[in-house]
């Protein structure tokens, strides 16, 4: 292989790449749009959820019951006439929960027979319900403090929660990191997977055969400049990460490099090899959203844990790229880890890229030079 003819191809590359608004638009303002985007969108920690509230005993315990409530900013109290009124808040989508209190309640309380309240949660969404349930036992603790004279003794054995590597259970720090995975996707495997198609459409690849380049020149030229946006693209997300969202970053930059090039590498095997088998824009445009930008958003554990998948997902996500870049960056970012201590992401990221690199180019020119 001659580097000199493999920069030519490059430089040809490069210029169709500026004189390509679409192309532009992904390298450029994808990166940022998307750290924006995800980083303020997605958050596991609800506040201000809305609940429809019946006080039918209007009594001091029931408002102190409710002003408990309402005082953990987790939950928006919003008054109804009745119980048929606040269900019918859930079933109009207007509240997430309901809190009924009967009439009776301060009565119950202080004659010792047990006051109780009913909370009624909506149970379509099981990310939320899950959520305002575990908010409920503070709340409960805050009442009880508030309610019962005098207070309820502590426990003979307190447990005290500590968070490690997240203490704030910030959900930016958690999916921040993340997002490597998605802009890498984009712009290495669906423009990868389009500029070499498009070479064949375009009939300038038979042209460009019939000049003393071999095979792995043209993949090299046509693969260097997405490199370097790739990169660019990386550094985009870490410096968003770092200034917009504050999120710490605890490891070697050694070893997020090392990372981030193993990744990248296999991203863009992966869409060297669409190209290579597809030859056409628009089939390979649609199979590598199909089999790039999903995996990375659905299989990656970007969002979804991996370990609460079913068997047969949990197999399938060893064998793709975004899953161990995933674990790689958190682990770096939040845990502070260093190039031994994500040996196994590293070797996994390595086979993976191997197999997708030689398997493109393998293909490549076999079916070249039949």
């Amino acid at each position: 292989m001659k580097l000199s003819r493999a920069l030519a191809i490059s430089r040809k590359e490069v210029r169709h790449i500026l004189r390509d608004p679409f192309t532009l638009l992904l390298a450029l303002v994808l990166p940022v749009l998307t750290t924006i985007i995800f980083g303020y969108a997605i958050e596991f920690n609800m506040r201000n959820i809305p609940t429809a509230v019946h006080d039918g005993d209007r009594t001091l315990s029931s408002r102190t019951l409710l002003e408990s409530f309402g005082s953990s900013r987790y939950y928006l109290l919003e008054p109804a006439t009745g119980t048929p009124e606040a269900v019918q808040a859930l079933s109009a989508d207007r509240a997430r929960a309901a809190i009924i209190i009967e009439p009776g309640f301060e009565a119950r309380l202080r004659s010792g027979r047990g006051a109780k309240a009913q909370l009624i949660i909506d149970g379509s969404d099981n990310s939320a319900a899950g959520a305002i349930l575990g908010y409920l036992a503070g709340v409960q603790s805050i009442a009880a403090a508030r309610l019962l004279d005098p207070a309820p003794p502590p426990s003979a054995i307190a447990l005290e929660p500590r968070f490690l590597f997240n203490p704030e259970l910030n959900s930016r720090w958690f999916i921040v990191p993340g997002l490597t995975v998605v802009v890498i996707a984009i712009l290495s495997i669906l423009l990868t997977s389009l500029t070499v198609a498009r070479e064949w459409e375009n009939g300038s690849m038979e042209l460009l055969l019939s000049t003393p380049v071999e095979p792995v020149e043209i993949i090299v030229g046509k693969l260097l400049p997405y490199t370097v946006m790739g990169l660019a693209g990386m550094f985009l997300i870490y410096l968003g990460a770092r200034v917009v969202f504050s999120v710490p970053f605890a490891g070697s930059h050694l070893a997020y490099l090392l990372a981030s090039a193993l990744f990248l590498a296999a991203c863009l095997g992966q869409g060297l090899l669409i190209s290579v088998l597809l030859r056409k824009q628009q089939l390979s445009m649609q199979f590598a959203m199909l089999s790039g930008l999903l995996p990375s958003i659905l299989l990656s554990g970007f969002i979804f844990p991996i370990e609460h998948m079913p068997l047969f997902f949990r197999i399938l996500t060893s064998i793709l790229p975004p899953r161990w870049f995933i674990l790689a960056s958190r682990q770096i970012h939040l845990q502070g880890a260093g190039i031994a201590d994500i040996a196994q992401p590293l070797l996994m990221l390595s086979l993976i890229a191997a197999a997708l690199v030689g398997l493109a180019s393998r293909k490549f020119k076999r079916d070249l030079e039949p």
